[in-house]
């Protein structure tokens, strides 16, 4: 169909800096086992055996990431806004990633249980 998106919609003409933490942030998720991108009409979402985060913009110099949990992690020092879904007991948890250096340990441990598909901390 002519109206799918593909990735290089939402890569095509994005700065050298932010391809380069896009890549980066792929080559992290990739290290707890495979994942795909699934362009969507306004995102792209990444799976592994089931979809778990979403790329929701990319800016000239951040990658906006939204992880999906089922409770909300109120304490943390790397997510900048965690939101309930209405009518849900879904929590999007977002992530401004400027600085390869972004992606520390706490923020790895999330991504990991987002990967998982587990919510217990």
């Amino acid at each position: 169909m002519s109206g799918d998106k593909q990735l290089s919609d939402f890569l095509n003409g994005k700065t050298e800096y932010t391809l380069g933490l896009f890549r980066f942030f792929i080559d992290e998720l990739n290290t707890f086992g495979h994942v795909s991108l699934h362009p969507t009409k306004s995102m792209i979402a990444i799976a592994s055996t089931r979809r778990f985060a979403y790329i929701t913009q990319l800016g000239k110099n951040f990658v906006h990431v939204v992880f999906p949990f089922n409770k909300s992690f109120d304490d943390n020092l790397c997510f900048n806004k965690i939101a309930n879904v209405p009518g849900t007991n879904q929590f999007n948890h977002h992530l401004r990633i400027y600085l390869k250096e972004d992606l520390n340990e706490e923020v790895k441990y999330f991504m990991k249980l987002a990967f998982n598909g587990n919510d217990t901390a």
